[in-house]
């Protein structure tokens, strides 16, 4: 006895080709290179309108229930945002209310293991096999007034989809720091 499943369609859940994979990397160095130089608003261009970006906490756990280390939708998270609740955090700092980034930060973004795949729209609902699953590696630092130093490293898993005029933008993006708890004063850094 056997079961049908839906096909996939073509190229779903594949390998991206070499200049797709090429494309995406010098996307994610683009993006690092707007968030170090502060250009916030040019960054928010490269994020979909119906942006959900996550950064779920986590927590040590023995091996049997590392199931459980990070939080779940609806829990605790460092970041739980949309693109308008982005752009509001963007306008605040431009407004000189953002007491923790003034003086400005400094920071620089590193993207590394950057892998491609197209994306399978039997595991990601509302997304097409033209649309690109993409993992990757960060590691940013910060730097704040004279003393103030603060490195983030961590995983990205991100939904990346074409606009009409066929740019890249971020449509989801779940963001997993290695560290449990956070060494900085405060989060004020995009990733």
């Amino acid at each position: 006895m056997s079961t049908a499943t839906a096909p996939h369609p073509p190229g779903a859940g594949q390998r991206a080709d070499r200049d797709t994979h090429f494309e995406v990397e010098q996307f994610y160095y683009e993006e690092a290179a707007l968030l170090d130089a502060g250009r916030f608003a040019d960054w928010l261009e490269l994020l979909a309108d119906d942006l959900d970006y996550w950064m779920p906490t986590r927590t040590n756990r023995l091996r049997r229930q590392q199931a459980l280390s990070v939080a779940a939708r609806g829990e605790a998270a460092f970041y739980d945002e949309t693109k308008d609740s982005l752009a509001w955090r963007i306008r605040r700092f431009d407004s000189g209310m953002a007491w923790a980034e003034d003086p400005p930060s400094r920071t620089r973004h590193l993207v590394t293991n950057v892998m491609v795949r197209h994306a399978d729209p039997a595991e990601h609902d509302g997304f097409t096999a033209a649309d690109l699953y993409v993992t990757s590696a960060f590691l940013v630092y910060r730097n704040r007034l004279e003393r103030e130093e603060n490195v983030f490293a961590g995983g990205r898993t991100d939904l990346l989809r074409r606009t009409p005029d066929g740019r890249l933008q971020v449509a989801r993006r779940t963001i997993l720091l290695d560290q449990n708890i956070l060494q900085a004063k405060n989060i004020s850094t995009f990733f």
